[in-house]
């Protein structure tokens, strides 16, 4: 007789939590963590910072997300437990780092969370924007405590839609933009190099969903072979989709095309079928609730590691009996969510998302050198990503505080 897919695997390193997820189901929980605030609210703010030179702040943002994604990759591989970066920090860096990890953690991720649900209600109904986020929030968290298998099935069926949307809107818009002249729009700015940095800052945030699996460690199956192939797989089929959206909203700029903070929306209004405008708001409105549910899920669980550790009150150390989910620290998650929704607005949220981010990777980076100085094979290469991660973070930085 099989294991049950609930029954947690000998070989596996012990956990606190439930171990469910597989292959499939990590790659669907950080392809959903991706694809949905990022693609459709980051390309206003990006497009006037870098200009014609869009699409090279998305790959810059990319190869910086990808040495991200090498680093934390060797270290959840070595330490597969709940709380990323912070619990790294906590073992190389000393406690003290691991607590800024955590808290940087926390703010950054809350703050995409805000701007997933103000993208929602962007894009359902912009004269009541916050009236739809917070509605959004309240979904998100009941989907999520009521079970994470279930909520991964949950994820697939929006990481289709999104997909299906979002290649819809790319061949409608681009065949349109095929019979126009694209002459180079004026009224946007070249580019300047700290420009084109904070554009790639910004666009970061869209490939930052990758963390989630890390964090749930101690929720995935076999997390030292699982967790870097769920990461390469999810982030190279979500590098490919931005790459095609970030030609079309350069294409559709140079077009004429006025593009607001509902970018997707905008473009598709003046270069697609009725049809495709509706499937971009439904996939907005799935993808950025997918982000939703992964964030509040993510900071939950870093609260409850930090929790457990006596960084954060013992209050959110508890799970569970029955369903070994984090249900007060998620619930914590998503109230101050609901506070940055009413308090900021979509660029602030991103914006501080960004930064937040960065300067945990930053502690990644620092982090994976000194795994590094442990020996082995791959220790020179990780040194070698670890390096070029850390200062492509710190530039990404020093570009967003430029612009703010």
């Amino acid at each position: 007789m099989g294991q049950s897919p609930f029954e947690q695997n000998p070989s596996d390193p012990p956990s606190r939590l439930q171990r469910s997820l597989g292959l499939g189901s990590a790659v669907v929980v950080g392809v959903s963590a991706m694809v949905g605030t990022g693609v459709f609210a980051v390309w206003q703010g990006a497009l006037e910072r870098s200009g014609r030179w869009l699409v090279a702040a998305v790959v810059l943002a990319a190869v910086v997300a990808a040495l991200n994604a090498t680093s934390t990759a060797r270290l959840a591989a070595r330490h597969p437990e709940a709380g990323g970066v912070y619990a790294y920090g906590r073992i190389y860096l000393g406690r003290p780092v691991g607590v800024v990890a955590g808290l940087v953690f926390i703010v950054g991720k809350t703050a995409s969370a805000s701007a997933a649900a103000l993208t929602i209600g962007l894009y359902v109904w912009p004269q009541r924007t916050t009236q739809v986020a917070l509605g959004a929030i309240v979904i998100a968290l009941v989907m999520n405590i009521r079970g994470l298998v279930r909520s991964t099935r949950v994820a697939a069926v929006m990481v289709i839609f999104v997909g299906i949307a979002l290649g819809a809107f790319v061949i409608s818009s681009g065949l349109t933009l095929a019979t126009r002249s694209v002459e180079s729009s004026p009224s946007i700015p070249g580019a300047e190099p700290m420009g084109v940095l904070a554009a790639a800052g910004l666009v970061f945030v869209a490939f930052a969903g990758y963390a989630r699996i890390t964090v749930l460690g101690e929720e995935v199956k076999n997390p030292r072979r699982t967790i870097p192939r769920a990461i390469a797989v999810s982030f190279a089929m979500v590098l490919f989709a931005y790459v095609l959206v970030a030609f079309v909203v350069l294409s559709a700029d140079r077009a004429g095309v006025t593009i607001g903070p509902a970018a997707l929306d905008d473009i598709a209004r003046a270069l697609a079928p009725s049809w495709v405008v509706t499937m971009v708001v439904v996939g907005s409105v799935l993808g950025a609730g997918a982000v939703l549910w992964s964030l509040i899920a993510g900071v939950g669980r870093t609260v409850f590691a930090m929790a457990s550790r006596g960084d954060a009150p013992r209050f959110f150390a508890a799970a569970g009996r029955r369903s070994r989910i984090p249900i007060r620290a998620e619930v914590a998650a998503a109230l101050a969510t609901t506070v940055l929704v009413i308090a900021g607005g979509l660029t602030l949220a991103l914006v501080v998302s960004a930064a937040m981010i960065l300067t945990y990777y930053s502690i990644a980076h620092v982090s994976a050198l000194r795994l590094a100085g442990e020996g082995g094979s791959a220790s020179r290469a990780g040194r070698v990503a670890a390096v070029l991660g850390l200062v492509g973070c710190v530039g990404l930085v020093a570009g967003l505080l430029v612009w703010a």
